[in-house]
């Protein structure tokens, strides 16, 4: 494997948690940690992404909000890379063809919070993120409702399952809503309140 990308050998279950992390925060560490408790993973990557091709604002520096999210997820079992900016890809979909390529015979599993279930439709190729892998919803606070009458979950409602556990090792499209325990840390609410600066360390 090349240098600055993490090991992972066949037969792994890894969820990839997406996002600008800008800036990281106690509720991303919340359902990273429910993620690999209820639906069996072995690992959980958060990419950091270079920048959000959804949002006109640009987030803060990437090497800070690395810096940031290592010094907040403490978890032998997740690693926070700049894998998108290392494989140069923009867009999800593209994110998991490559790492797919990259890591034959490991199962990967992209998760996101409900929040972004019921804005997925609106994502470059999202069907094709939904046919390459299996995806595990994570409740948030507020987006229950917008995140299970979405596009998205309606179109593929047949795919549904009932339980976390067996999403892992499921054949894609499948998809689960993963009912947890909530945490209501929001980024841009850090961010206007100015507790979060950009600045590294």
């Amino acid at each position: 494997m090349r240098q600055g990308f993490p090991l992972a050998t066949r037969g792994m279950t890894i969820g990839l948690l997406g996002g600008s992390f800008d800036p990281a925060h106690e509720g991303h560490v919340h359902i990273t940690r429910e993620a690999l408790k209820r639906i069996g993973l072995d690992r959980v990557w958060w990419l950091v992404s270079p920048g959000n091709p959804l949002k006109a604002r640009q987030p803060a520096p990437l090497q800070a909000r690395l810096a940031r999210a290592r010094q907040l997820m403490q978890d032998p079992r997740v690693e926070v890379t700049d894998l998108e900016a290392r494989l140069g890809t923009r867009f999800t979909a593209d994110t998991i063809t490559r790492l797919r390529a990259l890591y034959p015979g490991v199962h990967f599993v992209w998760l996101m919070g409900a929040d972004n279930l019921a804005s997925f439709h609106k994502w470059d190729r999202w069907r094709g993120i939904m046919e390459q892998v299996p995806v595990g919803i994570l409740a948030r606070p507020g987006a229950g409702l917008r995140a299970r009458l979405s596009p998205a979950a309606q179109i593929y409602s047949e795919k549904s399952l009932a339980r976390g556990e067996t999403l892992a090792r499921a054949r894609a499209p499948a998809w689960v809503f993963v009912t947890l325990p909530m945490h209501d840390a929001s980024s841009t609410e850090i961010r206007a309140k100015g507790h979060w600066t950009g600045a590294a360390g």
